[in-house]
Order: C-alpha cells, then sequence, then structure tokens
C-alpha cells in the first residue's frame, strides 16, 4: 500500500448527474451559475456545454457501502499529479455514501489552480503540449481490497442467516471528507482509448465551420486542504470507467450534438412607424 492524500471538501448534494455509474455518478457543475451542466447523448457519448470563461467543478458521488478511489482525468491530463493520465496513477477517494467535487488541478496539500472552460490554445493540456485529448473528462473507478480479517468477516457473515435490510444514509447525513492518492498499479487506458476515438467525418467538416473549441485552463489558486491516507486497490483494472465530453455550446450545435434552435417568428408591438391606409373593397 501507499500513502494517500486525503482531502476535506464539502459534500455535495445528490443532484441529476451526467453519468450515473453502478459504483459512481459523475457530474460537471457551472461554479458560476451553480448548476448542474445538463446533458447530451451522442454516438453513445454523453455531452456537456460549457461557457467560456466559467470556473466548473467535477462532483462525484460514490454509490457504495465502501470507500472506493477514482482516478480523475481532464483532457487526458491526471487533476492530482500533473501526469499524462493513466489508471495507475493517483486520485481521490470517496467513503462510502460520500459527495464531493473537485474544482481544480492539484497544487499542494492545501491548494488547487481552478478548472475553467477556456479556448484549447489557453487551455492548460496544450500549454503543456499535449492537446490530443482536450475536451473530455474521465473517471476510472477502484474498488478496495479487503484486509484478511475483514474478508473471513465476510465468508462468516455468508454463513450465517442474512441481516436485516440497512437503510442507506440520506444524502444530509453523507461526510464531508474524500481522499485522494494512488492504489496498486492498474494498466488499462480505457478512458484514454474512447477520448482518442475520431469524429465521423460529417461531424468534423461541420466542426470547422464552428468556433474555437473548448479546453481547461490552469485558473486562480484556491485553498482547499489535503491530509494523506492508503488505499489498495482491489484489482489492477478499473472496476468502472465514466466519461463525459464537453464543448461550447454553439460548437455542439455545429456538430449536431445539440439540435439547431427553430427560429420563431414573433409579433412586433410597433411594426410600423404611421398609420397605412386600409385595402379598398
Amino acid at each position: 500500500m501507499r500513502t494517500l492524500l486525503c482531502a476535506a471538501l464539502l459534500a455535495a448534494g445528490l443532484a441529476s448527474t451526467a453519468h450515473a455509474g453502478n459504483l459512481l455518478d459523475l457530474a460537471v457543475i457551472d461554479r458560476d451559475t451553480g448548476q448542474t451542466l445538463p446533458t447530451y447523448s451522442d454516438a453513445g457519448r454523453l455531452y456537456v456545454a460549457g461557457t467560456p470563461g466559467h470556473r466548473y467543478s467535477v462532483r462525484m458521488v460514490n454509490r457504495t457501502g465502501g470507500r472506493v478511489l477514482a482516478v480523475l482525468s481532464v483532457d487526458g491530463v491526471n487533476a492530482v499529479s500533473g501526469q499524462t493520465a493513466d489508471t495507475n496513477q493517483t486520485g481521490y477517494v470517496l467513503d462510502a455514501w460520500e459527495s464531493t467535487e473537485i474544482a481544480g488541478w492539484r497544487k499542494s496539500l492545501d491548494e488547487i489552480a481552478q478548472f475553467n472552460f477556456t479556448a484549447l490554445p489557453n487551455s492548460y493540456a496544450a500549454r503543456t503540449g499535449r492537446p490530443q485529448n482536450v475536451g473530455v473528462i474521465g473517471v476510472a473507478v477502484f474498488t478496495e481490497r479487503m484486509p484478511a480479517w475483514r474478508e473471513r468477516e465476510a465468508v462468516a457473515k455468508d454463513a450465517a442467516p442474512p441481516a436485516p435490510p440497512v437503510a442507506q444514509p440520506s444524502a444530509e447525513m453523507q461526510r464531508s471528507d474524500s481522499t485522494v492518492g494512488a492504489g496498486a498499479p492498474a494498466s488499462t487506458q480505457a478512458a484514454a482509448a474512447d477520448a482518442a476515438k475520431p469524429a465521423p467525418r460529417a461531424k468534423a467538416e461541420s466542426y470547422a465551420r464552428s468556433e474555437e473549441r473548448l479546453g481547461t485552463g490552469h485558473g486562480a489558486r484556491e485553498y482547499a486542504h489535503v491530509d494523506q491516507t492508503t488505499f489498495e486497490r482491489a484489482s489492477r483494472h478499473p472496476a468502472e470507467t465514466l466519461a463525459v465530453w464537453y464543448d461550447s455550446y454553439a460548437n455542439l450545435v455545429a456538430q449536431g450534438i445539440i439540435a439547431r434552435p427553430v427560429a420563431r417568428s414573433e409579433p412586433q408591438p410597433f411594426p410600423n412607424a404611421f398609420v397605412p391606409d386600409p385595402p379598398r373593397r
């Protein structure tokens, strides 16, 4: 087991999610409006529309009764270490049923640099020479290996008569502690492979006629303290991988992911300056 970082962040409510998984729910929050960004589905992918200049956060909700490790990738870059993302790297550990928001690139035990929507050339990935995967947020989720004594307890519990069901904690009862760190190595790169898939030709041609693509910038510093913990992965491979793609509203419309708004002819209260004569009968 390795030493991990442990974050103390505000718990988030169980709002609508961009991607509801079996182990983890994932959503993108516009921090300037406080709204959960709605999702649009296209060709098996989920998209959100970001507003240039707005700050955002990634909300993650642990749907299980045990701790999970969430390795967070933004534009193909690990949000904690700054390395080109791989699932064997450091990540955030969430306690059972915990909900938290990750609002920036980890700079130290006490600070982050805020996530914000910006033009692709200004994104952190592009500025560090890695623009290939700009426009996607991914999370690789790992469950925790139980200690031997807990495994023996689980076996004994399975052999005993079933216990009555226990109600899950409500959103108000969730803890506000979350952890960050790396567990045992993993070699899969499913999220990166999905992000690298080329867009269909028609969408690529439409995209050329749209505005500058969005990426995630390296914004202002913000206090976000972290501590340390340990976590051992139950498997070398992620138990679940989630991804949400993003771009500006105009670009998603240009690509056909969001339906183009239908222009309506609205009645005008003052269409003419003077009263004309009526037609003769």
